[in-house]
């Protein structure tokens, strides 16, 4: 399980072999039935989770009660709201798996003692995070100037190996789409 996770650092950093057996004491391991929570609204962020196996969704609740999904973590992915996490705020949104999952979870004391102890791991966390950021500024423009079609299609591009493991009524909140929307375009796409 560790293996997931050294080898995402791995490809994003050079780790001595010393500082890959000190990694390991920073992490603990978690794991989650379908449909638990890892996090809700108004709790404290207290944990910055790595998924190792499965799929987790993060979302907010509208005043309606409506779900709308502000990501999907499958395996090699990083999830938390990250607001609450860094400065130990109220959660705005909610995490709860999609299907069975295995995290390996750092705090936030560990998380800041990671990096004074393994410097390189500054360097990795700094890499993800300016990938997140041109990730959401990409979602803002696809969210703010496609049509729904290219949202979904755009979706499957680059989401192949998730796409038959989330429902479809997840992909349209995520996509901002109606669920009957969703299975349009599906139809459309198969017929051509």
């Amino acid at each position: 399980m560790f293996d997931t996770l050294l080898s995402h650092i791995q490809n994003k950093v050079d780790v001595t072999d010393e500082q890959k057996s000190e990694l390991q004491s920073f992490f603990n391991y978690k794991k989650l039935r379908k449909k638990q929570y890892l996090l809700q609204e108004g709790d404290i962020c207290k944990q910055l989770s790595f998924v190792s196996k499965g799929l987790l969704k993060s979302y907010f609740l509208d005043e309606k009660g409506s779900e709308h999904i502000n990501m999907f973590a499958f395996e090699g992915w990083w999830i938390s709201d990250f607001n609450s996490f860094i400065n130990q705020e109220k959660a705005v949104l909610t995490i709860d798996a999609i299907e069975e999952t295995e995290l390996l979870m750092i705090s936030r004391e560990d998380y800041e003692n990671l990096m004074i102890k393994i410097p390189v791991m500054d360097r990795y966390f700094r890499i993800l995070y300016q990938n997140s950021l041109i990730t959401k500024d990409y979602r803002l423009i696809v969210s703010n100037s496609f049509t729904a079609e290219e949202k979904y299609t755009q979706f499957v591009q680059k989401n192949p190996e998730v796409i038959q493991r989330i429902p479809h009524n997840l992909i349209a909140s995520y996509l901002g789409l109606s669920p009957e929307t969703v299975s349009r375009i599906r139809k459309k796409i198969l017929l051509k």
